[in-house]
């Protein structure tokens, strides 16, 4: 028997999302349960210094997916925290087997050893580290890209980014991979589109407080371990730390005025 073509597309589909329904599921383990090597005691020096520099989040305003861990790593001789961030999932891929079903993404804060003010920020834009000068700029903020959970510097010059990894191009993903966003709805909770327009794309509007959502302070250069204990045995493992000296490249390489290293 041959079948006419909406109903092959019909069966594709459906198969499809059989498949996606045993796709991977989060396992984050519950705060306070499993130790976490080298935590720092609250209140300590190294725990009152993550909580003052730990930046505000500037969420997209229809961001679905919740913060659900944050962990801060004070490096142990290089004047720069590292914050690890847990998201629920991404947007995209929710559905195939084997992949990591959480999102970690990282940013991180150097300071004046003097003076603990901010100098520097770096963020982790999918697969290339964006530096910025943040001399005088008052406290460190990024911008969360919509379900991919990118990060970029508060405020930063988007038509800067990589051509390959532009803002628009993201956009046109969330209309192109629509399909792939949908099936990941048979695995968890999440949108079934970005149903608006590129402006709204770029509207960074919701505030989040990292200082109140804080998991754990470690004192490392070395976090796998303490990350393990908080966001469970699997996570992206996104890079540790940025290049010890930014690239030398030019001022308009970068978003704001930073640099930008591969």
């Amino acid at each position: 028997m041959r079948l006419s073509a909406p109903i092959r597309a019909l069966l594709s589909i459906v198969t499809a999302a059989q498949l996606a329904a045993c796709g991977p599921h989060a396992h984050i383990p519950p705060r306070g349960v499993a130790p976490i090597p080298g935590v720092a005691a609250a209140g300590d020096s190294i725990d009152g210094l993550a909580h003052r520099l730990a930046p505000v989040l500037y969420l997209q305003r229809d961001e679905t997916f919740p913060l659900s861990r944050v962990v801060a790593v004070v490096h142990p001789t290089r004047p720069i925290i590292s914050y690890h961030l847990l998201w629920r999932d991404d947007v995209h891929g929710a559905w195939i087997p084997f992949t990591v079903p959480t999102d970690e993404e990282v940013v991180w804060v150097g300071y004046d050893r003097a003076t603990q003010a901010p100098t520097d920020l770096w963020t982790y834009w999918h697969g290339r580290i964006l530096h910025t000068d943040w001399h005088g700029k008052g406290g460190p903020a990024f911008d969360i890209q919509w379900g991919k959970h990118g990060s970029l510097p508060h405020g930063a010059a988007l038509g800067d980014l990589p051509k390959l990894r532009s803002m628009n191009l993201f956009y046109a993903f969330t209309i192109i991979g629509a399909p792939d966003i949908w099936l990941g709805n048979a695995v968890r909770k999440g949108p079934w589109c970005f149903c608006h327009s590129y402006r709204r794309y770029r509207d960074f509007s919701r505030p989040l407080d990292v200082a109140s959502h804080l998991d754990a302070v470690v004192r490392t250069d070395e976090p796998r371990a303490a990350l393990k204990a908080v966001f469970g045995a699997k996570f992206s493992n996104k890079i540790e730390w940025p290049p010890l000296e930014p690239a030398k490249k030019a001022a308009a390489d970068s978003p704001n005025g930073g640099r930008v290293s591969r």
